[in-house]
């Protein structure tokens, strides 16, 4: 049974930490919705690449009708953490104890649930002192997996990625 994957993502996003693994989760039957400020936006990858529609938008959605979520890096996670909504949206994830896939800079929202004391993760190299600094123990591998989040680091990293977050999703 596919499961339905949330993912938040404005412009600027990392054009291929997003399109990897969204077509690695619909190969695998699971669904992913984009989702950002409102419905029926168009967000556009740093690199140019990439242009995604949103299916939703923030205010019409839960973490309940989720089963997962999905944070590509680049410099959309930094604009995200700047809107309380999607704050609360990580949070929920996380204290439902939810899979979330974060890569790159993707773990900066995860800073802003103040959740992450404790928990072991990775990202880029230039986040990892604010993950420290959040109470994250920080790893500088491929991929981390702490109970329900999976972690990594680069576009480099997106087989190990794609992995275990489809292991995660069985």
């Amino acid at each position: 049974m596919g499961k339905r994957i949330a993912a938040v993502l404005t412009d600027l996003f990392e054009d291929v930490e997003y399109t990897d693994p969204a077509e690695a989760f619909q190969n695998a039957g699971h669904e992913v919705v984009t989702i950002e400020k409102q419905a029926g936006n168009q967000v556009t990858g740093k690199r140019g690449e990439t242009t995604v529609k949103i299916e939703k938008g923030i205010d019409d959605v839960e973490a309940a009708d989720f089963d997962a979520l999905f944070i590509p890096g680049g410099f959309s996670p930094d604009q995200l953490r700047a809107d309380e909504r999607f704050v609360k949206f990580a949070k929920a994830f996380m204290e439902a104890n939810k899979p979330i896939f974060a890569i790159c800079h993707g773990p900066q929202l995860l800073i802003q649930t103040e959740q992450l004391k404790g928990r072991t993760v990775t990202g880029f190299t230039s986040i990892r002192p604010d993950l420290a600094n959040a109470g994250a123990n920080v790893k500088d591998e491929e991929v981390v997996v702490d109970k329900n989040i999976v972690t990594s680091r680069t576009p480099d990293d997106l087989p190990a990625f794609d992995r275990e977050a489809l292991q995660l999703l069985k």
